[in-house]
Order: C-alpha cells, then structure tokens, then sequence
C-alpha cells in the first residue's frame, strides 16, 4: 500500500511538472504578443500626439493634459473627435485655448436640478 501512494505521488509530480513546462513555453509567447501589443499602442499614441501637435495650440496642448488628470475618458473623447475632424479636412485653423474651452463646455454633461419637496 505504501509503494502504490509513493507511486500515486510520483505520478502526480510527474504530470505537475509537465504541466508546469507547457505553461512557461506558452508563457514566452504570450510575451512576445503583449510586447507586440505594447508596441502598437505606443506607436499609435506617438501618431496621436503628433497630430494633436498640429492642431492643437501648446495652451490648448497643456489644458488637455492636466485635464486628463481628473477626466481621462473626456480628454479621449474630444482628442478623437479632434483628430476625426482635422484627418477630415474639416478645420480651417489651430485650436487655442479659449476654442477649446468652449468645446469642453460643449462636451460637459448638463446638471440636473434637485429639489426635495416636504410631505
């Protein structure tokens, strides 16, 4: 009995160690597919910023950024939306600053109001 349970523990060991190799070589190439995801990410974000460059004023430049601190999904919301219509032709001129905060004005959510009422 004893020699069957040191039999049922190699056996396992055994199959734990196979397991353990297939995942370390499997492992490499889902490195290699997340650098290469991490690749094009970077390279599409350097495309990004170099068309932000060219349409954007550098205040309006820096507005985005701090904003992106507090608000990040609105910040890549107008850049796409900025970036759609200077690839479409549509602007005619640089985007300053006081442009740019009539557009995130534009884009802000309109404020409900609340009133509590007594029963």
């Amino acid at each position: 009995m004893a020699d069957d349970l040191e039999a049922l523990r190699r056996k396992r060991l055994a199959e734990l160690q196979q397991q353990q190799q297939a995942s370390q070589q499997m492992g490499g190439a889902d490195m290699q597919a997340a650098y290469q995801q991490e690749q094009a990410k970077a390279e599409m974000d350097a495309q990004k910023q170099a068309i932000l460059r060219q349409i954007l004023t550098p205040e309006a430049r820096e507005r985005l950024t701090r904003l992106k601190m507090s608000r990040k999904e609105m910040v890549e919301q107008i850049e796409g939306q900025l970036i759609m219509l200077a690839q479409g032709g549509r602007l005619q001129a640089k985007i300053d600053d006081a442009k740019l905060k009539q557009l995130l004005l534009q884009m802000q959510p309109k404020k409900r109001k609340t009133t509590i009422t007594r029963v």
